[in-house]
């Protein structure tokens, strides 16, 4: 459902397809001859399709490490190693984005055939390319508008302060009017919408940060969805994707970008999963929306300064923190070491809370029978006032957004009504459910 635009950009072959996959061969990338690559057939945008019946197990497409774009196999290569020092950011991305500038506006660029799938990037539709006003109205309580604040911050950051010095430093090869902040932006949707990141060996994972992300052509013409019937596999001289389990002629082949929320998904990718189909959904409870739940029924000011120094040792202990969120799926939740720690602890009495300071927030084991795995079943176990501080924390959630369970439903099962929607309105309204129906249920097992 993320995948790629329109026709090409104005420049080479009528049929972008064809050219790109002409580029496939010249390039080593093996595609299994029972797929086809299309716009028909697919939940949007290209799509990889069966074109015959498929096993489990096989290769749909092998791509050789040389076809992969990256700031390793750019003609700028050497460029980019010899300054990476002062191109390291927040992201880690700035190498990749240097290259895509590079490759995407160079008419000689080896990797045309591959842009030619994406018009100008008008296909991508992150929240990020919403005005403001709209972005807020809809997706206001989800969670996306302060996501997208800190990505524009970090964008314009990352442009102004090492952009644009690298470009200045190389006018040779880079002009700031065309390689602009406009521009930037778009590849850095592009990235977070069709990049692959190589996951680390094990024994590195502690030692290093990710990998960089690259462009896996083909890999990221595949669609997705929670249920998927693909993977990509990494193997030393090329990536493969491979099925998954059988796939019937005609049908689609979907591979999954990770366990995403639909709220990540229109983030990242600028689309959502109708309900029920993201199994992966969450919701989330502000850390600091249980504070104020407990403040509120606090009766007295020695109760209220109770629950401030109570929020204090939460602190302390790396529990909560101000920008936190208690993180809700389906069928339990997801931070449950955290939401117990904090359940248990605002509810403590003064002399409860004295006692376990006291032992730095350890106990007997024996009293630990209700942590950590906190299941539906468990949630609905939580002693009373554990289970009234979360209610009461679940109905201060639901008040952040600008519309009611109802009304959602009610729009969802109006067809007329839901297709009159603008393609954003729908989207955003599918994050919007998701996320109050994991809510209400909550609500059930806690009342």
């Amino acid at each position: 459902q993320a995948a790629a635009g329109s026709s090409g950009r104005g420049q080479g072959s009528a049929d972008p397809l064809s050219a790109f996959l002409a580029w496939c061969g010249r390039a080593g990338v093996k595609l299994n001859p029972k797929v086809r690559l299309s716009r028909e057939g697919a939940v949007a945008g290209y799509g990889m399709l069966a074109a015959e019946e498929l096993e489990a197990g096989e290769v749909l497409v092998s791509v050789p490490r040389s076809a992969l774009l990256s700031q390793h196999t750019s003609p700028i290569r050497a460029l980019l190693q010899d300054a990476q020092e002062s191109l390291q950011s927040q992201s880690g991305w700035v190498p990749l984005l240097l290259a895509l500038l590079y490759e995407y506006t160079a008419s000689n660029s080896q990797w045309q055939p591959y842009f030619s799938l994406w018009q100008d990037f008008r296909s991508l539709d992150h929240p990020m390319f919403w005005p403001e006003e709209e972005r807020t109205r809809l997706l206001q309580g989800t969670g996306i508008p302060e996501a997208v604040d800190k990505d524009l911050a970090n964008i314009h950051l990352e442009y102004s302060s090492i952009i644009l010095p690298f470009m200045e430093s190389h006018p040779n090869i880079f002009d700031p009017k065309l390689h602009t902040l406009e521009l930037y932006k778009q590849l850095v949707a592009f990235v977070m919408a069709y990049s692959f990141q190589e996951p680390l060996e094990e024994e590195d994972e502690d030692e290093k940060g990710p990998n960089p992300p690259m462009m896996v052509p083909v890999a990221d013409i595949l669609n997705h969805v929670a249920n998927h019937n693909a993977n990509l596999e990494y193997a030393p001289q090329c990536l493969r994707m491979v099925t998954t389990q059988p796939i019937g002629k005609g049908q689609e082949i979907f591979n999954t970008y990770g366990q995403m929320a639909n709220w990540q998904l229109l983030h990242m990718y600028g689309f959502a999963e109708p309900y029920p189909g993201n199994t992966n959904d969450t919701a989330d409870i502000q850390m600091v929306t249980v504070r104020k739940a407990a403040l509120q029924r606090a009766k007295s000011e020695a109760q209220q300064q109770l629950v401030s120094e109570q929020w204090d040792f939460l602190c302390q202990l790396e529990m909560v923190g101000e920008e936190g969120a208690f993180v809700l799926g389906w069928d339990e939740v997801l931070t449950e070491e955290e939401l117990s720690m904090t359940l248990k602890v605002l509810c403590m009495s003064e002399e409860e809370f004295k006692e376990y300071k006291e032992q730095d927030g350890w106990e007997d084991d024996s009293e630990e029978e209700e942590n950590f795995t906190l299941s539906n079943e468990a949630l609905s176990k939580l002693k009373t006032p554990c289970k009234k501080l979360l209610y009461d924390s679940v109905l201060l959630t639901l008040e952040s957004y600008g519309s009611d369970l109802k009304a959602e439903q009610d729009l969802l099962n109006n067809k007329e009504a839901y297709e009159k929607l603008s393609r954003r309105e729908q989207q955003a309204l599918h994050v919007r459910y998701g996320q109050k129906r994991i809510l209400h249920q909550l609500l059930e097992l806690v009342r």
